[in-house]
């Protein structure tokens, strides 16, 4: 058990979070939620021991392993994808290594006797109790189990990690961090550069292979499934549900009503005894019920109702010309990079006013996939965008296409159209850009701030076909509702890439699958897809 003893931090005066106890048992799953900037990030890193707190601590037992992985990291960059992810298993090679050296010193002393003959004699034993006590494991097999379900093939595994994208490096870290079987796994926003198969292999492993987990994401499918109890970070304090977070949801409804009856009954206990304290002031025979009264009052501990986003802003796309009958047409379409084919012969056709999202794991073409359609690649056979299209596109790496020289308000007035001019400091804020924020530089913002950013100024432009490649990472639970209200609102055509089930819910009935060099058409909602290819995706994955 991990005991978190009256935490409080505070930084230039204000106070994050004050006197926060809670304990992290065995088998706790927890989703750890608060809206952005309450410090569930910064309570997180504490319990790692990356971070330190105002006041308080951590308890922890002796001996007990904690995992972190964080949002952003760095990786080795002079070793290979195996290698790398076999670094969790460091200790016991170390240990190994350490018995065949002092193994090979004890071959060839001669002084039997001496102090330092023994000091050996006695590390070896000691050594090798812990060493052979350990679970006989082939650890090849590990590290090559927990690559592959987390996207990487046989392939990559000789390649250096210099090679691979941000996302993939943090899979090899979260890899390692599996591989280690630690007391306790904390991972902030995990699932953001994963797919959906990984996702599930990873919500699998987390269930059913993992001891305690404490969790912060934004996907809600990912944590419902995986928690049994949420903490709520919020006002400087904490709430603890022994609940998955759709009932925490309602618990905390219920909290809030329970609150404000509470608020407003003490303020007419507030008002009642005011009035009778400015009426009866200065009254000879009243003085000491006055005082009396005045002393309870400045005594009284103020309920306070939390601070929960009440905002009724609707987002809606601007309206545009309709675009022809098919906005997209695909015939025959092949792309390979030198020998390796990424798809061959894929077909598509994707109507007006329809909505549909590319799956499969990273690296199988979908991103590749939009590039052709958009003509920013060359491939064999056709792309055509049908007549009137005007396309809005979200690439992954949207966020450095933004102009860094001018402020976050500049930056959406530019696009705004219209009386939605007169609501971008409510959209900004909407997306987590609030009161003097909005005139700071594009430059300063941080990668998630500028993903935001410019999320916000493609809602804002007049198109008839969206594109949108992994548009939720670094979004809130409260900015992906937005969106997803919006995308649903929109009357033009949509293509999807996302690994966010909840998000895609009710988004599609068209999925394309892209697997194994092909690409298949599925008339089917994303939970329909899931559902049916759940086993068969999970075997695949060799659990």
């Amino acid at each position: 058990m991990i005991s978190v003893d009256n935490l409080a931090v505070e930084f230039s005066g204000q106070t994050l979070f004050s006197d926060v106890s809670f304990t992290i048992n065995a088998d706790d799953k927890i989703a750890l939620m608060g809206k952005n900037g309450a410090g569930k990030s910064t309570m997180m890193k504490i319990i790692a021991g990356v971070q330190k707190a105002t006041r308080g601590n951590v308890r922890t037992p002796k001996d007990a392993i904690i995992a972190y992985l964080p949002q952003h990291l760095l990786t080795e960059d002079d070793t290979t994808v195996f290698e790398e992810a076999s670094k969790a298993f460091r200790h016991v090679f170390e240990m190994r290594d350490e018995m065949d050296h002092l193994n090979k010193q004890l071959e060839t002393r001669t002084d039997y006797e001496s102090d330092e003959y023994m000091k050996i004699i006695e590390r070896v034993s000691d050594l090798g109790e812990t060493y052979y006590a350990l679970e006989d494991v082939n650890y090849d097999a590990e590290v090559e189990k927990a690559l592959k379900g987390l996207g990487f093939r046989q392939t990559d595994f000789s390649r250096q990690t210099n090679e691979f994208s941000g996302g993939y490096r943090m899979r090899i870290e979260l890899a390692k961090i599996l591989l280690q079987k630690p007391d306790l796994i904390l991972l902030d926003e995990p699932t953001n550069h994963i797919d959906i198969e990984s996702v599930i292999w990873l919500e699998d492993f987390l269930v059913n292979k993992a001891n305690a987990v404490v969790v912060i994401s934004h996907d809600r499918a990912f944590i419902d499934t995986i928690t049994n109890r949420t903490i709520e970070v919020t006002m400087g304090r904490i709430y603890d549900y022994k609940a998955k977070y759709t009932h925490y949801l309602q618990l905390r409804e219920d909290r809030r009503v329970h609150q404000i009856k509470a608020y407003q009954e003490q303020q007419k206990f507030i008002a009642d005894n005011q009035t009778f304290i400015d009426r009866f002031k200065g009254t000879y025979s009243k003085t000491n019920q006055v005082t009396s009264r005045e002393r309870m009052l400045e005594k009284l501990q103020i309920i306070e109702i939390d601070d929960v986003d009440t905002s009724a802003l609707k987002l809606r796309f601007p309206p545009t010309q309709r675009s022809g009958d098919y906005p997209v047409t695909v015939k025959d379409v092949s792309k390979s990079y030198g020998n390796h084919a990424v798809f061959k012969n894929a077909n598509m056709s994707i109507a007006r006013g329809e909505k549909v999202c590319f799956v499969g794991r990273n690296g199988e073409g979908k991103s590749t996939m939009i590039k052709a359609i958009l003509g920013q690649i060359d491939v064999d056979g056709t792309c055509d965008l049908g007549h009137n299209v005007k396309v809005g596109y979200f690439a992954q790496n949207q966020a450095a296409l933004l102009d860094e020289d001018v402020t976050i308000f500049q930056t959406v007035d530019d696009v705004a159209k219209g009386d939605v001019r007169t609501q971008i400091k409510n959209i900004l804020g909407r997306f987590m850009f609030k009161g003097d924020e909005i005139d700071k530089k594009v430059g300063l913002l941080s990668g998630g701030e500028k993903t935001r950013l410019a999320m916000v100024k493609l809602l804002l432009e007049p198109v008839n076909l969206l594109i949108l490649d992994e548009p939720t990472n670094h979004l809130d639970l409260k900015s992906k509702d937005v969106l997803k209200e919006a995308l649903q609102n929109f009357d033009g055509t949509l293509v999807l890439v996302s690994h966010d089930r909840d998000f895609l819910q009710g988004l599609s009935k068209k999925v394309f699958e892209f697997k194994e060099q092909r690409v298949i058409e599925h008339f089917e909602t994303i939970d329909d897809f899931l559902i049916r290819n759940r086993v068969e995706s999970l075997k695949g994955l060799d659990l």
